[in-house]
């Protein structure tokens, strides 16, 4: 399988979060087409006003559910998240009964949103995507729905089925990999207080790969810290190299330059359902200069 193929080869998390800072939730508690929203029967003419709504700010549709027994009956929710570059944290959420009312979707994504809510946690337990999804999710969406039940939800593909179970703090903008029913209510907890660790960290999706391997190599030196605590503030490159200078607030160091190398691995499996082999791009901190 392909999450147990990546831990054995020790294929790095850092670096792998998809890029973007909006995310569209849609709740749906029949079964999930293998390609997601995409694969729903729902009204073409809804569906193709959310898409296209959905790629003009690049925002991710996502279905999204409770974990265990669930019914098919009552109102679905929706939400709108966003990760602003200053930092801030939008949400707007809806009720859905029939394909039209997704049309407020929308009319969500021109508006600011509201600041202040709690983050929202999501499981990829996307099953008829990848089995790894499915067997790994689903025991991590309940440890996490045990101890948050009104911040987890159980989600479709997210990106990465090798690193699973993944978990996506948003609108933070945060992905973890590789987690299991322990580690993960240990790294969402320590998330919550404002203490991002290295070990689970895929990248902070506001941030390029070399630039999210970056930070994660200083989070692994210096230790754990909050979400905005280091901010990239310059970024260079020169063929398969990067350097990356960070500004760190207190108690962190206030100027950090990485250096990053970048590789290609040798074609693999990436999936279980994928049927042909393919290289991804590897990122390597080199060095870590602190002034």
């Amino acid at each position: 399988m392909c999450a147990e193929a990546a831990r054995t080869r020790g294929d790095p998390l850092a670096g792998t979060a998809p890029y973007g800072g909006v995310w569209i939730l849609i709740e749906y508690r029949a079964g999930w087409p293998p390609n997601g929203f995409d694969g729903l029967d729902l009204d073409p003419g809804t569906k193709k006003l959310v898409f296209s709504a959905a790629q003009a700010v690049r925002a991710r549709i996502l279905l999204i559910r409770r974990h265990g027994r669930r019914t098919a009956e009552g109102a679905g929710r929706w939400a709108v998240l966003r990760h602003e570059k200053s930092g801030a944290h939008r949400q707007r959420w809806g009720t859905w009964r029939r394909d039209e009312d997704l049309a407020d979707i929308v009319r969500a994504l021109a508006e600011p949103g509201e600041p202040g809510l709690p983050p929202v946690v999501l499981v990829c337990a996307h099953g008829r995507h990848d089995i790894c999804c499915s067997v790994r999710g689903r025991p991590v969406g309940r440890a996490l729905s045990e101890r948050w039940p009104d911040l987890v939800w159980e989600c479709t593909h997210v990106g990465g089925d090798r690193f699973a179970a993944n978990v996506v703090v948003a609108p933070d903008g945060v992905y973890y990999g590789a987690l299991d029913a322990d580690s993960s209510v240990t790294t969402v907890a320590e998330h919550l207080v404002g203490r991002v660790h290295a070990r689970h960290l895929r990248g902070y999706t506001d941030l390029v790969p070399a630039q999210q391997a970056a930070v994660a190599a200083l989070l692994g030196r210096f230790g754990p810290a909050g979400r905005h605590d280091y901010t990239v503030v310059a970024t260079t490159r020169e063929h398969d190299r990067w350097r990356i200078h960070v500004a760190g607030r207190p108690p962190h160091p206030p100027a950090c330059h990485v250096e990053v190398r970048s590789h290609r691995t040798p074609p693999r499996r990436l999936t279980c359902r994928g049927l042909s082999m393919a290289s991804t791009v590897v990122y390597e901190v080199t060095s870590i200069r602190v002034d």
